[in-house]
């Protein structure tokens, strides 16, 4: 199973802040995870597609080749700002 959490705005927009995911045969990268998470339903699909989108697997910052695997944590936040 893969953990894929939702944080910020991205929670909102979905209305949901984990889901738990088989990892499908032939999903080996985060990129192919997020074209599946996107497949969950409109929501998901405007709001993983944002260019800004930061993503962390297993709390480490992650680029869509990153290898993944069964029992990772996949986190998905907008970008953030501070003073």
């Amino acid at each position: 199973m893969i953990k894929v959490l939702f944080f910020a705005r991205i929670r909102d927009q979905v209305d949901c802040s984990e889901l738990e995911l088989s990892l499908p045969e032939g999903v080996s990268n985060l990129g192919e995870l997020t074209a599946l998470v996107k497949r969950q339903g409109d929501t998901f699909e405007a709001a993983l597609s944002d260019q800004q989108l930061l993503v962390a697997v297993n709390q480490e910052m992650a680029n869509p080749a990153m290898t993944i695997e069964d029992g990772d944590e996949i986190a998905y936040f907008p970008p953030v700002t501070g003073g």
